[in-house]
């Protein structure tokens, strides 16, 4: 076998939550009042672009879960010996971009090191830049490069938009077969915006997302897209590393919120009395506290552990992984609390309504009231507080790994790229492009998660009802 599985924490629950989120699609199509409001988030032209632009991330993201262990070539063929370097599909697809490293820094689509150095040239020893070994390679001269950059740049807009006509002749096909029209109307209809989905908008993200993916792949055959960093590793490869930690970080640390606000939450305004008392105690001591100082003591104590105990964690990858799951914990645990207290005060009132006071007189159990009463009410602000907290929870990983207390500083995450960037800031020449990449790649990833966010808040809230 030329390679061998490895299957990591945060890879288990990866596919874990990707096995339930399938689970509840396939249970929401089959009951109208319950696909009704994600029908109506379908609708919403800003929605359903954000949702194509998170996808993107999401399908990087799992790719980057499927992780192994490549086989050496000099093992013997009946004793297989595989790599301690543990390696990624996504690592497989973009192996170029993985292995072509260059000496240090250079400047995105450079073809030259980005600092002076003395080289020989005519038996002569003189300072000049050096060419990179990888980057414009396949150019003689400098002047060559403005031209080919042009030139793959077009034809990379050429092949996108080429996909794009091709997808959308494949989804009028479709549409005019199934509704049984002529192709004339059909494109009147969506060239006014009169269809029932947004398929303008579907069309225009697709389209732009094809094309600037086509570019991406053009350019970075020949060149370095976002230059390189101290120890010449293209930064357009480590950003992209960087969407697994952000998407672990997101979604991790709400399945570790989760359960805790809402028992807590509507147990606290259920119950009332002295349950009220003792959860309200303790999400308030636990505010007390600062987040920060938390997790720098969880992540500590997981490092000791980990020093403590290195045949658990043989390889680095498996290292930075446990420590990226500690950090999922500690965050779930200390960031349960503002959502706890939105559900108690609703369940405050829900406990009041007219139904709920009727069940409890006719003997109903308290776990048959909280499940069929409270929670389905309640579960519009759990939905909508999940894709709010998202964006919320990767700026947070940033934040914390620039102070030191984030994810191992051998993983890839955008947290580390800026971190290490202050330091670039302040050389001269100043080195800017690793800080613009993470933040381009997280502003988008945000913006995205935040519109996603507005229009399933629309569409779930009962207050919005009616309004545009």
């Amino acid at each position: 076998m030329s390679f061998v599985p490895v299957i990591l924490w945060t890879d288990g629950l990866i596919f874990a939550l990707l096995g339930g989120v399938l689970a509840l699609v396939w249970f929401i199509r089959r009951h109208p009042h319950l696909s009704a409001p994600w029908a109506a988030v379908a609708r919403r032209p800003m929605a359903t672009g954000a949702a194509l632009v998170l996808a993107v991330f999401v399908v990087i993201g799992l790719l980057d879960s499927l992780h192994y262990r490549a086989r050496l070539s000099d093992s013997p063929p009946g004793r297989p010996q595989y790599s301690v370097e543990v390696l990624s599909v996504f690592d497989k697809l973009v192996g170029k971009l993985r292995t072509h490293q260059e000496k240090t820094y250079s400047a995105p689509l450079a073809m030259q090191l980005y600092a002076k150095e003395f080289v020989e040239r005519d038996g002569a020893s003189v300072r000049d830049y050096p060419r990179l070994k990888y980057g414009g390679a396949h150019l003689k001269r400098a002047d060559e490069r403005m031209p080919d950059i042009v030139r793959r740049a077009l034809v990379g807009v050429a092949q996108g938009l080429a996909v794009g006509v091709l997808l959308f002749g494949l989804l009028a096909a479709w549409q005019t077969r199934r509704r049984r029209i002529a192709l004339r109307p059909w494109l009147a209809s969506w060239a006014r915006g009169g269809l029932s989905w947004p398929g303008r908008t579907l069309v225009l993200v697709v389209a732009l997302l094809l094309m600037l993916g086509a570019v991406t792949v053009r350019l970075a055959a020949g060149y370095h897209v976002f230059g390189t960093d101290k120890v010449g590793q293209d930064v357009l490869y480590i950003t992209l590393k960087s969407i697994r930690t952000g998407l672990v970080i997101g979604t991790l640390t709400t399945l570790v919120t989760l359960p805790l606000a809402i028992v807590l939450g509507v147990a606290a305004g259920y119950f009332r009395g002295w349950v009220d008392d003792v959860i309200q105690y303790v999400y308030t001591v636990l505010n007390s506290i600062p987040g920060v100082l938390l997790i720098a003591a969880s992540v500590l104590i997981v490092q000791v552990a980990i020093e403590a105990n290195p045949e658990r964690f043989d390889t680095a990858a498996a290292r930075a992984d446990i420590r990226l799951l500690a950090l999922c914990l500690i965050m779930g645990v200390t960031s349960w609390t503002g959502l706890a207290r939105l559900l108690r005060g609703e369940s405050l009132k829900l406990r009041t309504l007219d139904y709920v006071e009727a069940a409890r007189a006719f003997g109903v159990s308290h776990a048959r009231i909280i499940s069929r009463h409270i929670f389905p009410n309640v579960f519009h602000l759990v939905l909508i507080s999940i894709v709010l907290d998202f964006s919320g929870l990767v700026l947070a990983e940033a934040v914390l790994s620039y102070v030191g207390v984030g994810v191992d500083p051998s993983m890839y995450s955008w947290g580390n790229m800026i971190n290490g960037a202050r330091l670039e800031l302040a050389r001269e020449p100043v080195v800017w492009w690793q800080l613009t990449a993470a933040f381009t790649f997280m502003f988008t990833l945000v913006l995205a998660a935040n519109l996603f966010a507005d229009g399933v808040r629309d569409a779930f809230d009962p207050r919005r009802e009616g309004r545009p």
